[in-house]
């Protein structure tokens, strides 16, 4: 006998180890999706940082020369107007940045909505 007689017709419905293997090419390509929105979420994060800590480091360092540029000019006629103005303006600038943080938090996307909408797209193909 030669083997093409004795091998088994190939079935007609799933078999365990093809579902088995669906599954687990399922669950990779999650995982990989899932990796990489993990390393741009990470890089993006760390970025937005550097850049926020310099963003603040010049803008402090601006803030504090043209404050002393201020007072040193206006010492002698209006000095307690001009520190009271300089007060309020720095309050301003504080109260609108804050606002403006808590409204981009509130409103930012999820983080791995990609990952999320591929597992309910799964999920729909494979429940009735």
């Amino acid at each position: 006998m030669d083997d093409s007689q004795t091998a088994a017709p190939p079935s007609r419905g799933p078999s365990p180890r093809r579902l088995a293997g669906a599954l687990l090419g399922l669950v990779h390509g999650h995982v990989a999706l899932f990796s990489e929105e993990l390393k741009e979420q990470q890089s993006r994060t760390v970025t937005l940082l550097i850049l926020t800590g310099l963003c603040v480091l010049f803008g402090l360092m601006l803030i504090i020369g043209v404050s002393t540029a201020l007072l040193i000019f206006f010492w002698d006629t209006h000095r307690i107007p001009v520190i009271s103005l300089l007060c309020l303006l720095y309050a301003a600038g504080l109260f609108g940045c804050g606002w403006n943080l808590v409204q981009r938090m509130r409103n930012a996307p999820a983080p791995f909505s990609a990952s999320l909408e591929e597992l309910a797209r799964d999920r729909e193909q494979l429940l009735p």
